[in-house]
């Protein structure tokens, strides 16, 4: 019976201590885990722009001074199309809005149209004939507004001024008063500079993290353009022109590159966050 409780009192010591030392023994850290990863923030950089197109361009009006109890009118006023080719540096300020400054070259359009001048006892035709090119420069403003499969919508806006130039305008009429009776009239090259603006739509399509080509649609606002001086065909005529090409604008159709300057900056995986 002794021997019982010396084997149950040594049994308790061993329990006892083994817990005692299990006790000190340091709690083992739990394996390492890994922040999830954040989304990559909004960043701005340099862009270069390249774009060529075409124009279809129209004008409000040709006008001109006439005397007292005459009347006008224009028919098929207009302009062919042509092409335009530019290039600009632009700035990208985050995911959704860019501005950019642009130098454009258009073309030049050949002119066409008519008027029928009636007048007391008079009846005259004027057919125009001529050709206008525009220099431009605009800053503009673009909105982006979404990503899906790499392709981004926009629109945008952008004011600036257009040099329009007048070349090679002429003026070949009829009048009937009371006989028949032709001239020529011909007038020197002429440009000058206006107030224009563009709004803007497209597509944007993102090649590489560095490269985005576009197809966009512009409407442009150009101003006035005007002729030179005049003289007619037998020189007994000549002087300055009261004529006045009356509000250019076009509907242009473009393709585009932008080549990013600054790339996103590269992830970096955030440290590990243990537990102890």
């Amino acid at each position: 019976m002794r021997s019982v409780k010396s084997l149950l009192a040594a049994g308790a010591a061993s329990l006892i201590s083994s817990m005692a030392f299990a006790a000190d023994m340091p709690i083992a850290a739990p394996p390492p885990m890994y922040a999830p990863p954040a989304p990559p923030a909004d960043f701005g950089g340099w862009y270069l722009r390249g774009d060529i197109g075409m124009t279809n361009q129209s004008a409000k009006s040709l006008d001109s001074a006439l005397p007292a109890g005459y009347s006008k009118t224009t028919e098929g006023l207009g302009f062919d199309s042509s092409p335009l080719f530019d290039l600009g540096v632009g700035y990208r300020f985050n995911n959704w809005f860019r501005a950019d400054v642009i130098g454009q070259y258009r073309g030049k359009a050949t002119l066409h149209g008519s008027d029928t001048v009636v007048g007391p006892g008079f009846v005259g035709v004027n057919n125009y004939s001529g050709s206008k090119s525009e220099w431009v420069v605009m800053a503009n403003a673009y909105v982006d507004l979404g990503t899906w499969w790499c392709i981004t919508p926009f629109i945008g806006a952008g004011v600036g001024g257009s040099y329009n130039k007048i070349s090679g305008f002429r003026d070949d009429g009829i009048s009937y008063s009371p006989g028949l009776n032709n001239s020529v009239a011909y007038f020197a090259d002429n440009g000058k500079w206006n107030f224009a603006w563009a709004a803007h739509a497209g597509l944007a399509y993102k090649v590489n993290p560095g490269f985005t080509v576009e197809l966009a649609y512009s409407y442009m606002n150009l101003g006035d353009a005007a002729p030179g001086n005049f003289h007619t065909f037998d020189g007994l005529q000549s002087g300055p022109t009261t004529i006045k090409i009356k509000e250019l604008t076009s509907h242009d159709v473009k393709l585009g590159v932008r080549w990013d300057l600054n790339s996103p900056p590269a992830y970096v995986p955030p440290p590990l966050v243990t537990k102890g």
